[in-house]
């Protein structure tokens, strides 16, 4: 059996891509919590791993030269998962492709944008009319290129992949964005698939009750979070 991967995890939607993949892959792990609200993220050991002082991020102590080799950023270490173990990512160049263009998607559009909305709807400390809605609006279209997608493939890249997995815990949380489910019929039936998963559901699982931890209301809290301040 491998070495533990290091997990540097807090439980958000980019750290449940990470925990659902180990999941799914069955990779030995141990978790390393960092709170994003008291700013973990900052700390200099933290910061030798993950630069840009985000989670999540990973230590493999089996590096593909036998040597430890530290990740950041979600859809590099999905990327790199999926090579080290030959799961959910194909090996297949065409197969490739269309796997990172909805990766990239992912973390080049919907997750910035569902992001910005989760910050105008729920977060910000004053209601700013246009933002709520521009980003509301602008997460609406991208619910329905994906539930175009969808209606011709059970999984956005055709088989289960880490597209699936990148892009699912973002969009669980469909109600808190201004969105109506039902308007989006492939995206709740692939929803229904995903979530049904014994995989994911230990990986949306992990340390839940450590999202309760921070107040989001709290100034000191989102001091950190909105203004990346250290407490």
């Amino acid at each position: 059996m491998s070495n533990p991967i290091e997990l540097y995890y807090w439980p958000t939607p980019n750290g449940w891509k990470i925990s659902i993949m180990l999941e799914e892959c069955g990779l030995p792990y141990n978790v390393h919590m960092v709170n994003i609200g008291k700013g973990d993220q900052f700390k200099s050991d933290f910061l030798k791993i993950s630069p840009n002082n985000k989670m999540p991020a990973i230590i493999d102590p089996d590096g593909p030269d036998g040597k430890p080799i530290s990740i950041f950023e979600s859809g590099a270490i999905l990327q790199y998962l999926g090579r080290k173990t030959g799961k959910f990512y194909p090996q297949d160049e065409r197969a490739r492709v269309l796997v990172d263009e909805w990766l990239f998607w992912q973390m080049a559009g919907f997750g910035p944008m569902l992001g910005q909305t989760h910050h105008f709807r729920v977060y910000a400390p004053e209601k700013v009319p246009y933002a709520i809605e521009r980003y509301t609006n602008e997460t609406n279209r991208l619910y329905g290129v994906l539930n175009k997608r969808l209606a011709d493939n059970k999984f956005v890249a055709g088989d289960y992949s880490i597209a699936d997995m990148a892009i699912v815990g973002w969009a669980k949380l469909w109600e808190r964005q201004g969105q109506n489910i039902e308007d989006f019929p492939h995206v709740k039936r692939w929803l229904e698939d995903v979530l049904a998963r014994p995989a994911v559901q230990k990986g949306l699982a992990l340390s839940e009750a450590s999202r309760e931890a921070n107040n989001m209301q709290d100034p000191a809290v989102q001091a950190v979070l909105f203004g990346q301040k250290a407490r």
